[in-house]
């Protein structure tokens, strides 16, 4: 199963995710991938790495820190494996703001095709994104690029995936798979 999660910062996305990908485990022998995409930037990055590890104690997660060029996950990781992608944000970030302040303008395809091979390979992933298009202030260019090439990419994720779900005050909106999302969640509850 293919899942897409998108909200608001500190909405309880992680928290979802986290369950929905060691739900989407088939055996216990099944390997459980965090694929950790942020590049920490200052101490409060730090902070937020560390909570998440943190988070993830114990349920069995194995970290691969990709963050860019995330179809190379497709070399090191078992295709039957489930996957937590956090987060297509980070990624894109990291993609599109290179070193010595160049501005990687075809991040956005690149990182859609990298997603389509992803999808097309993996049969369980969990893709956790940030909500970042409600706001009505105006940004400077840059920032807008950043945003515009997100959607895309958020978009590319939804209509590619089998959920897509919104963290909203830790709560899930679903906009797309209503019909699986009930007993998904069921089995979900069982292992908080």
């Amino acid at each position: 199963m293919k899942i897409f999660i998108s909200g608001g910062c500190k909405n309880g996305k992680s928290f979802y995710a986290q369950r929905l990908a060691k739900t989407l485990i088939e055996t216990q022998q099944t390997p459980l991938y965090y694929i950790a995409t942020m590049k920490p930037v200052d101490a409060e990055d730090d902070e937020r790495i560390l909570t998440h590890k943190y988070e993830r104690e114990g349920w069995g997660f194995i970290t691969v820190e990709q963050p860019v060029n995330i179809q190379k996950i497709l070399d090191s990781c078992e295709f039957g494996g489930s996957f937590l992608l956090d987060s297509l944000t980070a990624l894109l970030a990291n993609e599109m703001f290179l070193p010595g302040g160049e501005i990687n303008e075809s991040s956005a395809e690149k990182i859609t095709n990298a997603l389509l091979k992803i999808l097309t390979c993996i049969k369980n992933i969990v893709i956790v994104s940030d909500y970042i298009y409600s706001d009505v202030f105006e940004y400077c260019v840059m920032t807008e690029k950043y945003r515009k090439s997100l959607a895309e990419i958020d978009c590319f994720a939804a209509q590619n995936c089998d959920l897509v779900l919104e963290a909203v005050y830790s709560n899930i909106i679903v906009h797309k798979g209503s019909e699986i999302w009930p007993e998904l969640w069921s089995k979900c509850e069982k292992i908080l």
